[in-house]
């Protein structure tokens, strides 16, 4: 039973902070003469989400201000950048591009469930929620 004035919490909840960054690439993978061939750019969208309970002292499962300094470094690395010569990311795919920000965050964001990577402009996107069961098991 909680106290007068306490709110009670039976399940882990999520929080999610988005930012967003400007960004040229191509796909090195694309036909040859095709758009995605060509240097374009994108307006991209990142969201991450974290999963916890909120602390009884704090009522917060990550705070937003902490979350923001963990995920600025990541947004300066991607924000008006050329994909292709980020290391990690010769094929920036949405796909490489979540993986590349979840490597980035997972040792730093406690509680991090899934990055997300969106195109607003071309309503497209990927989820991602972490490397598979058997591909932990298999690194340690």
């Amino acid at each position: 039973m909680a106290r007068p004035g306490e709110i009670p919490y039976f399940s882990a909840m999520q929080i999610y902070k988005d930012f967003r960054f400007e960004a040229a690439h191509f796909l090195p993978s694309a036909a040859p003469g095709t758009p995605n061939a060509r240097v374009h750019r994108h307006s991209f969208r990142a969201r991450i989400i974290v999963e916890g309970e909120p602390g009884r002292d704090t009522g917060y499962i990550f705070h937003f201000d902490e979350l923001a300094s963990a995920l600025r470094e990541t947004e300066e690395d991607l924000d008006h950048r050329m994909l292709n010569d980020i290391e990690g990311l010769s094929a920036p795919t949405l796909e490489r591009i979540a993986m590349w920000i979840w490597n980035r965050l997972s040792n730093r964001v406690p509680g991090l469930v899934q990055v997300e990577v969106h195109r607003d402009s071309c309503n497209e996107g990927c989820v991602y929620r972490g490397p598979s069961r058997s591909t932990q098991l298999a690194a340690e």
